[in-house]
């Protein structure tokens, strides 16, 4: 193998996860420039996040079961018709429930392609390669993420919000294109369960495995806290803390620098520190993060928030890239498709509800009481891991996918 990463793979991942953060940006700019009501612009903003997770855990069965180029192809489909269809009702003017539907049809195809990647990973790359490889796929879309809410912003000022869209339905077709430099073959043999038994099968895969299940823990406990923590720091920082707007939006953005920090650093890191200790940074540098924003003064306000976007970045990318490598290392490739599904299930239901506990807690509280809320969260995805076998493991397993089989 000549690359660590195909190049067809990486442009794969990198397109389709930029055309996702795309939509909704360019979605929730252009629905309030239209003056939508906040309703509304939740609904358009909840349908792409339902995607996510109503469409995981079927995808996740399937691409177990059908070659993950044709996947691709499929995702690149959903893409080019659910944002060619969202542009054509933005150029409209229609912003109402057609939209949101083809926003959900157009965030199916991310879904897919990323569960297809994870399957087809570990096939096209050596285990030792897997933390260079995800950390290629989490630098390119770190650098992306830059450009997508830039380039929203710039169309809907404009008028032309529909522009937008159109990008993203021009990922679909690159990313049908592409898809032909992939592997064609499909997966191993199997049973064909039912659905709902093929998808238990892979939760229980999780439940029992000793690495799998301390990372579904903590991946689930700090989805609550991030959200919580989400929905708190705008209020907290301009309320509790006296920062302006612009001062607010610039600490934050300090989070960009952290994730390409990560992407950059993170396969380095892998290969020379113990792999339980990098899982246990992730959500121990959030907590640090969090809690010392919780603690700072008013005079310490801008340094506080821009160090806990800093490490906010920086700790849960590179947390993503190792247990992302450990998943794909540990999991029977029969199993690949349904654990990824399983995991991310877990993590995109935990969101709206720790967005809503953050909102809530701020209003019956008070945000300076509230923003504990994320903190003890925090906590409990840290304990996650340190109750565990994890800070034990010093190597990325290799040969372990027999684990918890019996």
């Amino acid at each position: 193998m000549s690359a660590p990463l195909p190049a067809a793979l990486l442009l794969t991942g990198v397109l389709a996860q930029f055309a996702d953060k795309l939509a909704l940006d360019t979605i929730s700019l252009a629905a309030t420039q239209a003056g939508a009501s906040p309703r509304l612009v939740g609904l358009l903003v909840a349908a792409q996040s339902a995607a996510w997770l109503l469409i995981s855990l079927p995808a996740g069965v399937f691409a177990d079961r059908i070659a993950p180029r044709a996947l691709i192809r499929l995702g690149g489909a959903l893409m080019l018709a659910g944002s060619g269809i969202g542009a054509v009702l933005l150029g409209l003017g229609q912003i109402g429930f057609g939209l949101a539907l083809s926003t959900f049809l157009a965030a199916a195809g991310p879904v897919v392609i990323a569960l297809s990647i994870f399957v087809l990973l570990p096939r096209m790359v050596a285990v030792a390669d897997l933390p260079r490889a995800n950390g290629r796929l989490e630098l390119g879309r770190a650098l992306l993420s830059f450009a997508s809410p830039l380039i929203a912003g710039w169309a809907v000022a404009r008028g032309a919000g529909s522009l937008g869209l159109g990008i993203c339905a021009a990922v679909g077709v690159a990313i049908l294109l592409t898809a032909g430099r992939l592997p064609g073959d499909a997966p191993p043999p199997q049973p064909r369960l039912p659905l709902h038994r093929a998808v238990a099968e892979g939760a229980a895969f999780v439940a029992r495995h000793p690495y799998l299940r301390p990372i579904a823990l903590c991946a689930i406990a700090w989805n609550l806290a991030f959200f919580a923590f989400l929905a708190l720091f705008a209020p907290y920082a301009a309320r509790v803390l006296l920062l302006e707007p612009a001062m607010i939006g610039l600490a934050s953005s300090i989070a960009g620098v952290g994730s390409i920090l990560a992407a950059l650093l993170g396969p380095t890191l892998i290969a020379r520190l113990p792999t339980g200790a990098l899982l246990v940074f992730g959500p121990a540098v959030s907590l640090l993060g969090v809690g010392a924003l919780a603690l700072a003064p008013p005079a310490l306000g801008v340094a506080a928030l821009a160090f806990a976007f800093l490490v906010l970045g920086f700790g849960p990318i590179l947390w993503f890239i190792t247990q992302t490598s450990l998943r794909q290392a540990v999991t029977p490739p029969i199993l690949l498709g349904r654990v990824s599904a399983t995991l991310t299930t877990a993590m995109y239901g935990m969101r709206p509800l720790g967005a809503l506990a953050g909102g809530f807690a701020g209003e019956w509280f008070g945000l300076q009481a509230a923003m504990w809320l994320p903190v003890g969260l925090f906590v409990l995805s840290t304990l996650a891991i340190l109750a565990s076998a994890m800070p034990r493991l010093k190597t990325m397993p290799e040969g372990e996918v027999a684990l918890t089989r019996g």
